[in-house]
């Protein structure tokens, strides 16, 4: 809790670090990278930084958790930091590490802000940071406690016993104990880190959501190698060098790192119906869910909804079809922008997305994956049709943009 002095400062000054938040993320990682460039090398996502997503994310997580400490009604930041958190525990983020971004941060400021930054301002903002990291730490603390490890030692070295072509830029890969030993315990709808060393010698970790854990004897991740695209302002931007990485080197018999498994986004055990809704590759997270589901035979109602370019370009295409039908009452509709020769159907549109179309029973729980444009059309039409706000998960592949 913020103290009230401190409090009042921020309240007055967030519009003025606000604005300059952008200025101040690239400054900072500018900084911390010249001082520690293993960081950059071994621990961030370069295609990240390249595109300035990761500071944008940052900047967005600063503002949104400052803001929410000095409002007033207003829920407690527990879902925003729960997805930092794990995405941390994903990559060892050790309590160490808050230290270097806490000094590269604070001179960021000051750079961009000069004689702003009294004694007063310093420490207000100050306390936000060490505020928001010490929450961070603790949920991180936790989370290494329950997968029964020390901060950071999450990694273990897994074999690929198979690898699958899913769609023409998607490989499914299943991962299993060299030994053939038990997996540590996955929830349905987290994820795993996998890191891998690229030919310039950088350590580049990713993350994939798990398709399916049967009985903790194998998991199974899908990637979609992202190539070369142009920006909506022209700029260039890179192909994903872990996602190609792994498709052109990565076979049957071959070892990667991959961590335990975190994420925030699980399915609830509740009796509650379902609305499981993705596009494109983030069907995945929705694969994983209802392998669980299938496994469970559960009784719950379940609508699940896919949006796609083409059947030809859907992975996990057929599984979604029979996972589907291996639960009693569940519906599945599919919108692709571009069918083919194939005809429309009651439960394969032509066209993008329509929440007009199906019945939302008002005590749905609502998981979403996929695009950024695409959740935040599909959270609107959510909200539209009445479904609480609270009863909307999601999850985002890349540096949370922090949907409200």
């Amino acid at each position: 809790m913020l103290s009230v002095e401190s409090a009042d400062v921020v309240r007055a000054t967030l519009p003025v670090v606000g604005a300059a938040i952008g200025d101040i993320t690239p400054i900072f990682y500018r900084r911390m990278f010249a001082a520690h460039p293993e960081l950059e090398r071994d621990l961030f996502n370069r295609g990240n930084q390249a595109q300035g997503d990761q500071q944008r994310a940052l900047a967005g997580a600063i503002a949104a958790y400052a803001t929410l400490l000095v409002s007033e009604n207003v829920p407690q930041p527990d879902d925003l930091l729960a997805r930092i958190a794990n995405k941390h525990a994903s990559l060892g983020i050790i309590a160490d590490q808050y230290e270097i971004v806490h000094k590269h941060l604070f001179e960021a400021i000051v750079e961009v802000l000069g004689e702003a930054v009294t004694p007063e301002v310093a420490a207000a903002w100050d306390e936000v940071y060490w505020e928001m990291a010490r929450a961070l730490i603790s949920i991180e603390d936790g989370l290494y406690r329950d997968a029964g490890v020390e901060p950071g030692q999450v990694w273990q070295r897994l074999v690929v016993t198979r690898r699958v072509q899913e769609s023409p830029d998607t490989v499914s890969f299943v991962l299993a104990n060299p030994d053939g030993t038990t997996l540590p315990a996955a929830r349905p709808g987290q994820y795993v880190s996998v890191a891998v060393r690229l030919p310039d010698g950088a350590r580049q970790i990713r993350q994939y959501s798990l398709t399916r854990a049967p009985e903790r004897t194998s998991w199974g991740i899908t990637v979609k190698a992202i190539g070369p695209s142009t920006a909506e302002d022209g700029t260039e931007i890179p192909a994903g060098e872990v996602s190609v990485f792994l498709h052109h080197n990565v076979f049957e018999g071959d070892e990667l790192d991959v961590s335990l498994p975190f994420g925030d986004l699980v399915l609830d055990d509740s009796s509650d119906p379902l609305l499981l809704i993705s596009a494109g590759i983030g069907c995945t997270p929705i694969i994983g869910m209802l392998h669980y589901l299938a496994r469970t035979e559960t009784d719950r109602y379940v609508t699940v909804l896919h949006a796609d370019r083409a059947p030809s370009r859907h992975a996990h295409r057929q599984e979604l079809v029979e996972l589907v039908d291996r639960l009693p009452g569940a519906k599945l509709h599919h919108w692709y922008e571009d069918l083919g020769v194939r005809p429309a159907t009651d439960t394969t549109r032509l066209g993008r997305i329509d929440m007009d179309e199906i019945e939302i029973r008002p005590d749905s729980r609502v998981y979403l994956c996929g695009p950024l444009p695409f959740m935040e059309s599909v959270r609107t039409s959510l909200l539209a049709r009445n479904v609480p706000e609270g009863n909307i998960r999601y999850e985002v592949f890349g540096p949370d943009k922090w949907l409200p």
